[in-house]
């Protein structure tokens, strides 16, 4: 797994079983390979390269997958029955139907035995949905005692069950706008939100952020780096607003907007991805909303969405349905991802 905020590539090894219908699962292990500066380099700008250089960059990303899945594979002496890959969106733009994510599979699978599930959004943008959030079916399936689910990634959404119907949508940016901002200070991103949390909120630009136009859409509804790109980065004015405030104030909005779509859940929500470990962000999220947030382990809040990408793989192989049209706006229910044996 590979998210919008660039942190690095997570991997996680999983055993998973069904009886009576109920699906349990296991994180054996779980780790992250953080980018360096080259491939950060390269993944954030992919977006800007010709054709013919994107397509080179495919499948250069699928070979250092399939790298680094082989050497996890050796390292920890696993035998999977399956790989299973998100790879990195590129483009994400459903409206127009079209949706990118490289690490091309044939490049991939080339370097372990058993086979590759990967490309799990392109069908439900066909069947015109949005392609996202994927987790959902993870969430009704796997964690399923919680009322609702956020993951805090590049971009924020949450999962929840109206009815005995999931519903679920991108609420908006995070990590992708906190790091950016972050690395503006030469910092990878904000530890603990700590140059967030010595800022002052800018009312003007809390403004110009919630009334973007994104909020005023009806779920389903999803968002990539398109929306940061043009309808955010042109509100952020290093030259004209201080870095920490600039921060406070994304924060302040990040766990608005949270609360928002929280707003008629009481229960417990459980909250994972890499904004649950920044201890400010959560302080700002928890004193706003009216449910109680549960922050896992470590193990979890870093691993959960790889887990549920790899149980992704595994309800396409057993051709089950991984993909709900209650959450994405698909015309059915589905069973997403192509195979490579």
């Amino acid at each position: 797994m590979s998210g919008t905020s660039l942190d690095g590539v997570d991997m996680a090894y999983c055993v998973f079983d069904k009886n009576n219908g109920v699906w349990t699962y296991e994180i054996v292990k779980s780790i992250t390979v953080d980018y360096n500066q080259l491939w950060r380099n390269k993944l954030s700008e992919a977006h800007k390269l010709s054709a013919e250089k994107l397509l080179k960059l495919d499948f250069e990303f699928g070979h250092y997958l399939g790298k680094l899945t082989s050497a996890f594979i050796k390292r920890q002496h696993l035998q999977p029955n399956l790989v299973a890959s998100h790879g990195h969106t590129v483009f994400h733009n459903p409206k127009q139907g079209y949706t990118l994510q490289i690490g091309q599979g044939a490049a991939l699978a080339s370097h372990f035995d058993c086979p590759l599930a990967y490309d799990f959004r392109s069908q439900d943008i066909t069947l015109g949905g949005q392609g996202a959030p994927l987790v959902p079916i993870g969430d009704q399936l796997l964690f399923s005692e919680y009322d609702a689910c956020i993951n805090l990634g590049g971009i924020a959404n949450v999962s929840m069950s109206n009815n005995g119907i999931r519903t679920a949508w991108d609420i908006g940016v995070c990590n992708m706008a906190l790091n950016y901002i972050a690395q503006k200070q030469n910092l990878i991103f904000d530890k603990d939100g700590k140059l967030a949390s010595s800022g002052k909120i800018n009312r003007a630009l809390l403004q110009e952020l919630n009334e973007l136009n994104y909020y005023k859409l009806q779920s389903p509804k999803s968002i990539g780096r398109e929306h940061f790109e043009r309808d955010i980065l042109p509100l952020i004015n290093i030259d004209r607003i201080p870095i920490t405030d600039i921060l406070r104030t994304m924060v302040e909005h990040i766990s608005y907007q949270i609360y928002l779509s929280l707003k008629d859940v009481y229960g417990s929500i459980l909250f994972t991805g890499g904004g649950a470990l920044n201890s400010f962000l959560m302080q700002q999220i928890s004193n706003k909303i009216e449910g109680i947030a549960v922050v896992p382990n470590q193990l979890m809040i870093e691993a959960k969405e790889a887990l549920i990408f790899a149980f992704l793989g595994a309800l396409r192989m057993e051709n089950e349905v991984n993909v709900l049209a209650s959450v994405t706006g698909a015309s059915r229910n589905h069973s997403a991802g192509s195979i490579i044996y």
